[in-house]
């Protein structure tokens, strides 16, 4: 299934120039595992791991998941 999650978030999310991490689309927000809603965060798809970070009243906020243990992606958006 890492293969088709690591879709799921290339589509949810674009490039950062010199990096290899992803900042979310503008107007995307993304729910890992019917957890905690990200929308201003950035994402880093690592071999074993993805990595969103988020910077928060001052503080800089790293979650981690096991690709292992990502069951389910829920991606929203604005309708057109």
């Amino acid at each position: 299934m890492k293969a088709t999650w690591e879709k799921v978030f290339e589509y949810a999310s674009m490039p950062l120039h010199g990096s290899l991490s992803r900042k979310l689309r503008k107007g995307i927000k993304i729910q890992v595992n019917e957890g905690r809603v990200y929308e201003d965060a950035v994402l880093f798809l690592g071999e074993e791991f993805v990595r969103f970070f988020e910077e928060n009243d001052g503080k800089n906020i790293n979650t981690y998941y096991d690709w292992s243990s990502v069951a389910s992606i829920r991606t929203y958006s604005e309708k057109e």
